[in-house]
């Protein structure tokens, strides 16, 4: 479990790598430290106000692929 929070730098890592293998459609960093992701080219924006908001969508993303891959969820 982390004892800090995500710098916005390892968000944008995170979102760029997941664009990067096509798990994300889109993704843009808004005002003040806030981004906002598309899934597909179809989907609603999600707006991550925060990069601990940020985090758990990713974590999601990751579950999400990992259930896709025939993995079981942690």
């Amino acid at each position: 479990m982390r004892t800090t929070p995500p710098a916005n730098d390892e968000i944008d890592a995170w979102l760029a790598v997941l664009r990067a293998h096509g798990h994300l459609h889109r993704a843009e960093p808004g005002p003040d430290g806030a981004w906002t992701v598309w899934r597909t080219p179809s989907s609603s924006p999600h707006t991550l106000h925060h990069p601990v908001l940020a985090l758990d969508y990713i974590a999601d993303v990751l579950r999400d692929i990992r259930i896709q891959a025939g993995g079981a969820a942690r």
